[in-house]
């Protein structure tokens, strides 16, 4: 591994431990194993790092989600394949993940909520577009495509949440296959209903 790898990784791992801001530059360093001038040679600053960190990961599972967004099923099975690459993305990846959410809910003149936003809302988009295209099969939406996205990424980010809240080893952190169809039609409930 070289070393803009070990202060990713090193990184990552504090930052989820402790929260971003609760983390320094040296801490990170000597936990690395490499100086400062190196940290800094690879990614500018602390705020460099945070963001090589977030977009390396974001990437992956964006790319995810925009295979499982393509329109060419009705709304209940593109909903399913989201729903699964999602919650196979944040369990397969679960420090970056709740680390991002995490950053979200910071506050909001934060370093970590201004490096954060533009990845959330670029998830969020995705999400607006599922229920931009079903408008003609759920009939008029009244411009509620944009409250459909809202619920529908707050029902997956809450239960990852919350199937992680107890858990120190986070490779036990899994949503099944039965878990996400009861998701979906649940939320699938509340639209139709």
């Amino acid at each position: 591994m070289d070393n803009r790898e070990k202060i990713l990784d090193c990184a990552m791992e504090l930052f989820y431990e402790r929260g971003y801001d609760a983390v320094g530059v040296q801490e990170i360093v000597e936990k690395a194993g490499v100086t400062k001038p190196t940290l800094y040679y690879y990614f500018g600053s602390k705020r460099g790092l945070l963001e090589s960190m977030l977009n390396e990961h974001f990437v992956v599972m964006e790319e995810r989600l925009k295979l499982a967004c393509e329109h060419n099923a009705r709304l209940p099975e593109v909903l399913h394949r989201v729903a699964k690459a999602f919650f196979d993305g944040a369990t397969g990846d679960p420090q970056f993940f709740l680390l991002m959410l995490s950053l979200f809910y910071s506050g909001r003149k934060s370093e970590g909520f201004q490096v954060v936003y533009p990845l959330i809302e670029r998830y969020y988009r995705l999400y607006v577009s599922i229920f931009d295209h079903a408008s003609e099969e759920l009939g008029n939406m009244y411009g509620r495509q944009e409250q459909f996205a809202v619920g529908f990424s707050g029902i997956l980010n809450h239960h990852i949440m919350m199937a992680a809240r107890d858990m120190d080893d986070l490779s036990r952190l899994k949503i099944s296959d039965q878990q996400t169809t009861a998701i979906v039609q649940q939320f699938m409930y509340g639209i139709y209903s």
